[in-house]
């Protein structure tokens, strides 16, 4: 995606591009639902100290932790797992602090609106409704997990080699238009050995580490082009062929931004999930 921004600008750019990644974590696989969760009280004691009282579990109607079920495997599962036990590149929930505190979601649903920016977590647009939802499915995960002894199982490489490989490269050369940028004989040649997994899903997905090239054009008309180093509200910098770092006040220049990123984040609200599962399993291939 290329656009060109100067000053505010690129602050209502960053927002709406933020509002896009709410679509990114999308894949999951079978999740067990049906168990029950658990929550700390407190007792005061006769001097007035409050200590721990004994875990009341509590029970979600089925409906409700089907459908924090069905939500999480969409937006939640590709970084946390299925079983919200972890994955790659998300904790262990059922081990958080914070769902240990949480009430109902009084917890869960902050963070899930504001999200974690600085640990890749982005907020999401929820209704109160699928806030208790996802409460519910997480607690009942929790419940579960501490009635278990030994280890935890997450997302293995196995849960996600579910698609169709031809169909993949298929939409890798037609629909999705990754040939354009893309090729299984070039950069992505043995992709599958670098990176497995979630980590190949995520690599996938949104290539967090693609460098955007910057063209910025001075009140003179000079244009200087190099790979982006720093943008915000205030300021764009680069890195120029000399490999010279230059910064400049966005409200002084104007600049034009060739992000590869922001193609895959354009495909985030295209991809079915036949499409996600049959591209991963084509990458899967080129080892």
């Amino acid at each position: 995606m290329r656009g060109t921004f100067n000053g505010m600008n690129f602050f209502q750019s960053a927002l709406h591009w933020s509002a896009r990644l709410a679509a990114l974590f999308l894949v999951g696989v079978a999740v067990s639902a049906a168990q029950t969760p658990t929550h700390t009280q407190t007792a005061a004691t006769p001097g007035g100290v409050r200590k721990p009282a004994a875990s009341v579990s509590k029970s979600y109607p089925p409906a409700l932790v089907e459908s924090g079920s069905a939500l999480f495997r969409k937006d939640c599962s590709f970084c946390h797992g299925r079983d919200a036990a972890g994955g790659e590149t998300g904790p262990d929930l059922t081990r958080s602090k914070l769902v240990a505190a949480d009430v109902d979601g009084s917890k869960i649903g902050a963070l899930v609106r504001s999200g974690r920016p600085e640990k890749g977590m982005p907020h999401f647009e929820v209704t109160a409704q699928q806030i208790a939802g996802l409460a519910a499915f997480i607690h009942t995960q929790r419940n579960a997990a501490l009635a278990q002894k030994g280890g935890r199982k997450g997302v293995d490489v196995s849960d996600l080699q579910t698609g169709n490989a031809d169909a993949g490269k298929q939409y890798f050369d037609g629909a999705g238009g990754c040939a354009t940028c893309h090729s299984p004989t070039g950069d992505l040649a043995g992709i599958a050995s670098r990176h497995k997994g979630l980590e190949l899903e995520m690599w996938m997905l949104y290539p967090g580490r693609a460098k955007s090239k910057v063209t910025v054009t001075l009140g003179s008309g000079q244009m200087i082009t190099g790979t982006l180093a720093y943008r915000d509200e205030f300021t764009i910098a680069l890195v120029d062929a000399t490999g010279e770092y230059r910064s400049w006040r966005t409200s002084d220049v104007q600049y034009k931004l060739d992000a590869p990123v922001d193609a895959h984040v354009d495909l985030l609200s295209k991809y079915t999930d036949d499409d996600i599962h049959n591209l991963m399993a084509y990458l899967q291939t080129l080892r």
